[in-house]
């Protein structure tokens, strides 16, 4: 097993303030942490972007071998991507007193129009720990693909999603290709190539 020098109790937090509430939050944090060669640091001060946690469910149909994804514009993609409309899993932020479970559900229902016959675990990890708390809680959700069609989402949250069945195969080849490039995407559809063989019934 891989040896950790430090936990959470080497990192003392000096004070926070918040800079900015609106949609999401930024908050100012002024600490110190141990320093491998000994003894602490000096106080370091880091804007974080606090964003909350989410959950990403990679919709999968175990029968056809078929993934289910969503089409959606995304504009902070518009700088680095020739078409900011990208293809994602379906995925939500996770409200107060919500599990990451009740939140896939909800989400596969709203942004696919689809109930998991089965919800597996895949795995946690964190989006951009440099500068943002958000971690994602992965889900695979076992579905029936031909029940996936049409546009969803909720208006009142500006949501115009459309659904897209394909074969897991033309999904990973969209990874390789860099077609498909959003990070939670690009994570789940290589855990499920990894993984499939696991799930396979058809």
């Amino acid at each position: 097993m891989f040896n950790r020098l430090f936990s959470r109790k080497d990192i003392e937090l000096l004070d926070s303030r918040p800079l900015y509430q609106g949609f999401f939050r930024m908050v100012q944090y002024r600490f110190r942490h141990r320093l491998f060669a000994g003894g602490w640091s000096e106080e370091v001060t880091r804007e974080v972007f606090e964003r909350g946690h989410a959950v990403v469910v990679l919709p999968y149909d175990p029968v056809t071998d078929n993934v289910v994804l969503i089409e959606q514009v995304r504009f902070p993609a518009l700088e680095t991507t020739k078409c900011p409309w990208l293809l994602e899993l379906v995925a939500g932020m996770i409200e107060e007193g919500e599990s990451a479970e009740e939140v896939a559900c909800r989400e596969l229902m709203e942004e696919a129009g689809l109930e998991a016959k089965r919800l597996i675990p895949t795995g946690s990890y964190l989006s951009s720990p440099g500068g943002c708390s958000e971690r994602f809680y992965a889900f695979l959700a076992e579905v029936d693909a031909s029940n996936a069609a049409g546009l969803h989402g909720l208006a009142h949250e500006h949501e115009d999603i459309r659904v897209l069945v394909m074969p897991r195969v033309q999904a990973y080849a969209m990874v390789e290709s860099g077609e498909i490039d959003n990070a939670s995407t690009v994570i789940g559809l290589q855990w499920l190539e990894l993984n499939y063989t696991k799930y396979r019934r058809g």
